[in-house]
């Protein structure tokens, strides 16, 4: 492949592919970073701020104040592109090789993204519509309701209540909301590549959703479980979610962008049906231990291409000939920052690793950001909301507390909400 340098505030997300000459790393340091830089000190960079992590933005104008980019080192990659960044990288001289910001803009905004999608929004999105605020009214039925911009759960809100209503819309009166009827079922990811020449889909996790005590947010992601999907998922189900994916893909393409995007999706229960939730136009999160997962299963014989080397190939051009490597085990967990926990111990983080797990810890402090990701190669759900063995010991090693009674950990309606 062509040289890349790849510049991300956390450095996990970049670690799809081993560095290497052709693949450059510039991260923050901390340490973690600093056990990477170890392994391959002339491929990674790292910076230390004085205060607090660097964001990508201030990350490539501080690196490319001593590493001006030539000829053959031009290629710039980051984890999601945003329109502060494309002109910092600009200023640096960078080809920043992302797609446009604008177009990752229209597809994930929750309101200009139901007229991206048209027909497909009609096909694939549960009931919604788009109104003020001011303009929302009580129907006695709990509904979901979305801010344009949001991510980890953050700009979701469960409507319970007349009284919650009220507040939000006296709060923001004039602010324009997607108004979704509440479903209640499994919900699923799924990382897909455009390239020039193919839509390839991935494999599809079970999500793992507001469980405490990972998250205090109801709709934030904390893990992805690809053992699960078969038991939840009957065949019909995950051709659909592929048709969809590739459906998703196929406009994608078309409106000119290149690698990596995800969709989330949830099976309605009382309905049966697969509805999509939200379109990730980015990287998604789970890209890079899908990836490693891939390559664990190339090194038994297993033939394919993983989703992070058909990521930087489409967004360099090439065509992709082999198909994405499958995978049917493998989980991770991420323990976030709540109000209950800000750190975990090292003496955790042993106990976790001499369990089996692969741990990174992050340098956050702010509420809901990473704190430690915990990574398995086997599942460590049981069921939809409940863990198996391997996942209560992981609970029991975070909360200090030993797990006696399954309890179904599906978040109840409550007149609680984030804005």
């Amino acid at each position: 492949m062509k040289s890349i340098t790849y510049i991300t505030r956390d450095i996990e997300r970049a670690l799809g592919v081993d560095p290497s000459p052709e693949y450059h790393i510039v991260a923050n340091k901390c340490p973690y970073s600093e056990t990477i830089k170890q392994k391959f000190p002339d491929f990674v960079t790292l910076i230390d701020a004085p205060a607090k992590p660097m964001g990508t933005g201030d990350l490539i104008t501080h690196f490319s104040q001593n590493n001006k980019p030539d000829a053959d080192h031009s290629s710039l990659l980051v984890f999601k592109n945003t329109a502060r960044i494309e002109p910092v990288a600009v200023a640096g001289g960078w080809n920043l090789i992302n797609p446009k910001a604008s177009l990752s803009e229209t597809v994930e905004n929750k309101i200009s993204q139901i007229e991206w999608l048209g027909d497909l929004g009609k096909k694939y999105l549960a009931r919604h519509n788009i109104v003020v605020a001011k303009s929302l009214a009580w129907t006695k039925e709990p509904f979901i309701l979305q801010w344009a911009h949001g991510h980890t759960g953050g700009g979701t809100v469960l409507i319970s209540s007349e009284e919650q209503l009220k507040i939000i819309k006296t709060k923001f009166p004039e602010r324009m909301t997607r108004r979704t009827e509440f479903v209640r079922g499994p919900s699923f990811t799924v990382n897909v590549v455009v390239a020039a020449n193919k839509i390839l889909v991935g494999n599809i996790s079970y999500q793992i959703t507001g469980t405490l005590p990972f998250t205090d947010n109801v709709f934030a992601t904390v893990g992805n479980d690809w053992g699960l999907t078969h038991s939840l998922l009957n065949e019909q189900e995950i051709e659909y979610i592929h048709e969809m994916a590739h459906n998703i893909g196929k406009k994608m393409n078309i409106a000119g962008w290149r690698g990596l995007f995800g969709i989330d999706v949830i099976r309605d229960d009382e309905r049966n049906v697969i509805n999509l939730i939200e379109i990730n136009a980015r990287q998604p999160a789970s890209t890079t231990f899908e990836s490693f997962l891939q390559r664990e299963n190339r090194s038994h014989g297993v033939k394919g291409i993983t989703t992070f080397e058909a990521h930087i190939k489409a967004l360099q051009g090439e065509q992709i000939d082999e198909d994405l490597i499958l995978v049917n085990d493998g989980a991770q967990i991420l323990q976030r920052v709540t109000r209950d926990i800000q750190a975990i111990s090292p003496e955790k983080i042993q106990e976790l690793q001499s369990a089996g797990h692969i741990t990174i810890p992050y340098v956050n402090t702010m509420h809901n950001e990473d704190l430690l990701r915990i990574q398995s190669l086997q599942n460590l759900m049981e069921t939809h909301t409940r863990f198996n063995k391997r996942g209560k010991r992981i609970l029991e090693i975070i909360t200090g507390i030993k797990t006696e009674v399954d309890k179904d950990a599906e978040p109840e309606l409550k007149d609680t909400f984030e804005i």
